[in-house]
């Protein structure tokens, strides 16, 4: 699903999808993509881009606003959100950054980037994710003993 990304650095002008951004704006989720000024707090905030530096949620905003549409759409970092909602909670624009990722995996799949069966393993990973830091807890909590109740 990767592609290589360019040596240079330098974006092919010819190559980029100018309507892209209204694309990810018409479908919901992805409503605000053009609020972002780029602060940066989405990834300053991200668990995934701490432990994936190639991983930043400030970077696919500015990819999908300059239209680099078969670059995001190729890319298996998309893959990589976590679903918490750190980003949104702390972006000042109400960009929803975690929605604008779970539209980008649907177009990816609807437009051939990706396979169909890919958003349902997605789900069974969550799922799986949800299923195992339960487990963690209930043995944390019985080897510390029960926790003080919450009031």
């Amino acid at each position: 699903m990767t592609k290589a990304p360019s040596k240079t650095g330098v974006v092919d002008a010819s190559t980029l999808d100018p309507n892209f951004k209204y694309e990810v704006a018409g479908r919901p989720g992805g409503e605000h993509i053009a609020r972002c000024f780029a602060c940066a707090s989405c990834t300053l905030s991200c668990p995934v881009s701490e432990k994936t530096p190639a991983y930043s949620p400030r970077k696919f905003v500015h990819m999908i606003l300059l239209g680099m549409k078969e670059e995001v759409l190729s890319s298996d970092l998309i893959l990589h959100c976590l679903n918490c909602y750190r980003c949104q909670v702390h972006c000042p624009q109400d960009v929803q950054f975690t929605r604008v990722m779970e539209v980008l995996r649907d177009m990816a799949v609807e437009q051939g980037y990706a396979p169909p069966e890919l958003l349902p393993a997605l789900e069974k990973i969550d799922a799986d994710m949800i299923d195992e830091r339960r487990k963690k807890i209930e043995a944390l909590v019985s080897k510390l003993g029960k926790p003080v109740p919450h009031k």
